[in-house]
């Protein structure tokens, strides 16, 4: 079932939108060579508390996974692309990190995720990350009032074939307002035209990411961390996004 928010509950999940984009500008400036990937975690940890606000990861038990998750951030490295399960790892010059995180602020939800390179960057992977940033801000753009969902997932697509990636069909956005996970799914490929109507009010989190030279994934033995299957190297960009009258307002914007 899908839920349209009023004007004042998109207001509400902008507070928590504000507060996600502006931790997660903070820590990709934690994030650096010799950062252990769990101070980063902590680091979260600590300000998710001190600004009174709820992780949605926290405890978080979906069908796949190993027991609840018990981390605020997902911290995902190099070939590591979603779900990546902070642990004990230094960060070294030239790693690929995705940083994801969803909370929630009095009831109201905000999602979002940044890929950065540590140190020296490799041309290829600031290729990668940009083809995933390019390819959510062309989604933002489609999400425009009276339009449909598969406008939104076939430009995810069509950029991601126009920079040589492949997409993956197994993981994508959602539908997101009072919890993490609501109705619609929101995939990265698809046919424009076709598909629900982007009604104001709809509030979805836009999540593109590829894969260097794969579409395939794998799962670690921990459950959570999934993988490109072939080693390559992966990235991942997401916003929280709500359809109003006047077009689509991005609610986890950066500072």
């Amino acid at each position: 079932m899908i839920e349209l928010k009023s004007a004042e509950e998109i207001g509400r999940m902008a507070v928590t939108g504000r507060f996600v984009g502006e931790l997660l500008a903070e820590l990709t400036g934690v994030a650096g060579v010799g950062v252990n990937l769990m101070d980063i975690e902590h680091h979260a940890r600590r300000r998710i508390k001190e600004r009174g606000a709820d992780s949605c990861y926290w405890d978080y038990a979906p069908s796949f996974g190993r027991g609840p998750f018990r981390n605020v951030l997902c911290l995902s490295v190099n070939d590591a692309v979603l779900h990546g399960l902070p642990h004990d790892y230094v960060l070294r010059d030239g790693d690929l990190l995705s940083i994801d995180m969803a909370v929630g602020i009095d009831g109201w939800v905000a999602d979002s995720a940044v890929s950065v390179i540590v140190g020296t960057p490799d041309p290829a992977d600031l290729r990668l990350i940009e083809a995933t940033q390019v390819a959510l801000e062309a989604a933002i753009t489609a999400a425009q009032p009276g339009g449909r969902l598969g406008d939104i997932s076939a430009v995810i697509g069509e950029t991601a074939r126009s920079y040589g990636y492949g997409v993956n069909g197994e993981f994508g956005g959602h539908g997101i307002g009072r919890t993490m996970h609501e109705d619609p799914h929101v995939a990265n490929n698809g046919r424009a035209r076709r598909g629900i109507r982007l009604d104001p009010g709809l509030t979805i989190a836009i999540e593109p990411w590829f894969c260097r030279t794969t579409d395939k994934i794998r799962y670690d033995e921990d459950g959570w961390t999934i993988r490109s299957a072939d080693g390559s190297r992966t990235a991942h960009s997401e916003h929280t996004v709500a359809i109003t009258e006047s077009g689509p307002q991005v609610l986890t914007r950066q500072p």
